[in-house]
Protein backbone atom coordinates (compact mmCIF):
# COMPACT_ATOMS: atom_id res chain seq x y z
CA UNK A 1 0.00 0.00 0.00
CA UNK A 2 1.01 3.84 -1.20
CA UNK A 3 0.62 6.19 1.72
CA UNK A 4 -0.06 9.47 0.26
CA UNK A 5 0.89 12.36 1.25
CA UNK A 6 -2.57 13.65 3.57
CA UNK A 7 -2.21 10.10 5.19
CA UNK A 8 1.12 11.21 6.57
CA UNK A 9 0.41 14.47 7.61
CA UNK A 10 -2.21 13.16 10.02
CA UNK A 11 -0.86 13.85 13.63
CA UNK A 12 -3.95 11.87 14.67
CA UNK A 13 -3.41 8.69 12.92
CA UNK A 14 -1.27 6.10 14.24
CA UNK A 15 1.30 6.23 16.90
CA UNK A 16 -0.46 10.06 17.09
CA UNK A 17 -3.17 8.06 18.69
CA UNK A 18 -1.03 7.16 21.61
CA UNK A 19 0.66 10.37 21.85
CA UNK A 20 -2.26 11.85 22.53
CA UNK A 21 -3.89 9.92 25.11
CA UNK A 22 -0.61 10.17 26.60
CA UNK A 23 -1.23 13.84 26.58
CA UNK A 24 -4.39 13.27 27.73
CA UNK A 25 -3.51 11.50 31.11
CA UNK A 26 -0.78 13.87 31.48
CA UNK A 27 -3.25 16.34 31.30
CA UNK A 28 -6.03 14.81 34.09
CA UNK A 29 -3.39 14.09 35.97
CA UNK A 30 -1.70 17.41 36.15
CA UNK A 31 -5.35 19.13 36.37
CA UNK A 32 -5.67 16.94 39.04
CA UNK A 33 -2.91 17.46 41.18
CA UNK A 34 -2.69 21.71 40.39
CA UNK A 35 -6.15 21.97 41.19
CA UNK A 36 -5.92 19.76 44.29
CA UNK A 37 -2.63 22.16 45.39
CA UNK A 38 -4.42 25.49 44.26
CA UNK A 39 -7.33 25.13 46.66
CA UNK A 40 -6.02 23.58 49.74
CA UNK A 41 -2.68 24.93 49.87
CA UNK A 42 -1.96 27.36 47.32
CA UNK A 43 -0.04 29.56 50.16
CA UNK A 44 2.79 27.10 50.42
CA UNK A 45 4.06 26.77 47.34
CA UNK A 46 2.34 29.52 44.98
CA UNK A 47 4.66 29.49 42.40
CA UNK A 48 5.24 25.07 42.48
CA UNK A 49 1.35 25.17 42.23
CA UNK A 50 0.69 27.21 39.30
CA UNK A 51 3.07 26.20 37.24
CA UNK A 52 1.34 22.78 37.49
CA UNK A 53 -1.24 24.35 36.59
CA UNK A 54 0.51 25.82 33.51
CA UNK A 55 1.70 22.29 32.77
CA UNK A 56 -2.16 21.02 32.54
CA UNK A 57 -3.60 23.60 30.82
CA UNK A 58 -0.22 23.14 28.06
CA UNK A 59 -0.94 19.22 28.05
CA UNK A 60 -4.67 19.94 27.71
CA UNK A 61 -4.47 22.44 24.34
CA UNK A 62 -1.61 20.04 22.53
CA UNK A 63 -3.86 17.00 22.67
CA UNK A 64 -6.27 19.21 21.30
CA UNK A 65 -3.76 20.33 18.71
CA UNK A 66 -2.55 16.88 18.09
CA UNK A 67 -6.38 15.64 17.81
CA UNK A 68 -7.55 18.44 14.92
CA UNK A 69 -4.64 17.34 12.96
CA UNK A 70 -5.48 19.97 10.38
CA UNK A 71 -2.53 23.67 9.59
CA UNK A 72 -3.97 25.14 12.48
CA UNK A 73 -4.44 22.61 15.12
CA UNK A 74 -0.22 21.63 14.00
CA UNK A 75 0.79 24.90 14.87
CA UNK A 76 -1.16 24.90 18.14
CA UNK A 77 1.04 20.93 18.95
CA UNK A 78 4.46 22.71 17.69
CA UNK A 79 3.87 25.64 20.06
CA UNK A 80 2.69 23.88 22.56
CA UNK A 81 5.18 21.18 22.80
CA UNK A 82 7.89 24.28 22.17
CA UNK A 83 7.08 26.03 25.63
CA UNK A 84 6.65 22.59 27.12
CA UNK A 85 10.12 21.15 26.48
CA UNK A 86 11.61 24.70 27.74
CA UNK A 87 9.78 24.55 30.30
CA UNK A 88 10.56 20.94 31.38
CA UNK A 89 13.81 21.64 31.50
CA UNK A 90 14.36 25.01 32.77
CA UNK A 91 11.99 24.33 35.90
CA UNK A 92 14.32 20.67 35.97
CA UNK A 93 17.34 22.74 36.43
CA UNK A 94 16.27 25.02 39.07
CA UNK A 95 14.16 22.47 40.88
CA UNK A 96 18.04 21.36 41.09
CA UNK A 97 19.86 24.80 41.77
CA UNK A 98 17.53 26.39 43.65
CA UNK A 99 15.42 24.38 46.07
CA UNK A 100 13.91 26.90 48.11
CA UNK A 101 12.18 27.95 45.09
CA UNK A 102 10.05 25.05 44.69
CA UNK A 103 8.98 24.12 48.54
CA UNK A 104 6.88 21.05 47.04
CA UNK A 105 7.15 19.62 43.50
CA UNK A 106 5.88 20.85 40.08
CA UNK A 107 4.91 17.93 36.96
CA UNK A 108 7.88 19.91 36.02
CA UNK A 109 10.60 19.42 38.74
CA UNK A 110 13.56 17.55 38.89
CA UNK A 111 12.95 17.31 34.94
CA UNK A 112 9.27 15.13 35.87
CA UNK A 113 11.45 12.83 37.69
CA UNK A 114 8.18 11.99 39.71
CA UNK A 115 6.61 11.08 36.79
CA UNK A 116 8.80 8.59 35.58
CA UNK A 117 10.38 11.66 33.05
CA UNK A 118 7.47 11.13 30.69
CA UNK A 119 6.96 15.35 31.38
CA UNK A 120 10.35 15.37 29.61
CA UNK A 121 10.01 12.71 26.97
CA UNK A 122 7.03 13.82 26.11
CA UNK A 123 7.53 16.95 24.44
CA UNK A 124 10.64 15.46 22.24
CA UNK A 125 8.40 13.02 21.08
CA UNK A 126 5.17 15.43 20.22
CA UNK A 127 7.93 17.49 18.35
CA UNK A 128 9.18 14.11 16.49
CA UNK A 129 5.85 13.42 15.82
CA UNK A 130 5.26 16.99 14.36
CA UNK A 131 8.32 16.58 12.02
CA UNK A 132 7.67 12.87 10.83
CA UNK A 133 3.77 14.50 9.59
CA UNK A 134 5.02 17.97 8.10
CA UNK A 135 3.70 18.28 4.86
CA UNK A 136 6.49 17.92 1.90
CA UNK A 137 7.79 20.70 -0.12
CA UNK A 138 5.28 20.73 -3.11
Amino acid sequence: MVETGSARQRTNSGPGRLLIAVYLLFAIAATSRAGLQLATKFDEAPVAYLLSGVAALIYIVAAVGLARAGHTGRRVALACCSVELVGVVAVGILSLVDKDLFPDETVWSQFGSGYGYIPLVLPVLGLIWLWRTRRAPA
